[in-house]
């Protein structure tokens, strides 16, 4: 994973936060691979980082999420890096087109956002927190989608009409995607 770990690196160094809230995740997760060699391993403990993708609709007016399974709650697409995994945009786009059961989606290879978030259920040694890299896709205009053995459900949802209980950071995501898609 050392070339996936040189590329977190290079992708994280040369982004630019749009905040200073994003910028702090910025320099903590720099921080972290500076600090770790296996940063990028779900192994790593108790922090690695992940990567995922935000899936919109075509035109912009809807979201695919899913209902994850250990969670029960409605997220993104994303997860951890495999041994396979070159870019760290690989991962998320690997994930999403993985977790969606789309065929195909049209990727944004600049990161829109990043999250840190606690995982009760990732690793038996206990909690374990995401760093988490966010990407942008669109799904091409009438492609099907089905939910994988890790979700309960994929479903479109209109993005002002979004899941109840959906998190503050998904909402945020939901409207940096829209802004970066749509212009």
């Amino acid at each position: 994973m050392s070339r996936l770990h040189a590329d977190a690196e290079r992708v994280l160094g040369g982004w630019t936060a749009l905040d200073d809230h994003q910028e702090r995740h910025r320099r903590r997760f720099l921080h972290h691979l500076a600090q770790h060699p296996d940063g990028m391993a779900r192994e790593c403990f108790p922090d690695h980082l992940t990567a995922g993708a935000l899936v919109l609709s075509a035109d912009g007016t809807e979201v695919l999420l899913n209902l994850h399974g250990k969670a029960k709650r409605w997220f993104a697409f994303g997860g951890h890096c495999e041994a396979i995994d070159q870019t760290l945009a690989g991962v998320a786009h690997r994930e999403a087109l993985e977790e969606s059961g789309l065929p195909r989606l049209d990727f944004d290879p600049v990161p829109v956002m990043l999250d840190e978030h606690a995982v009760p259920f990732c690793d038996p040694r206990g909690t374990v927190a995401h760093l988490d890299v966010r990407y942008v896709a669109v799904a091409p205009a009438g492609v099907g989608h089905a939910a994988s053995e890790e979700s309960l459900d994929v479903r479109w949802w209109p993005v002002d009409a979004l899941p109840d209980g959906l998190e503050d950071d998904m909402h945020r995501l939901v409207a940096l995607a829209r802004a970066r898609v749509l212009g």
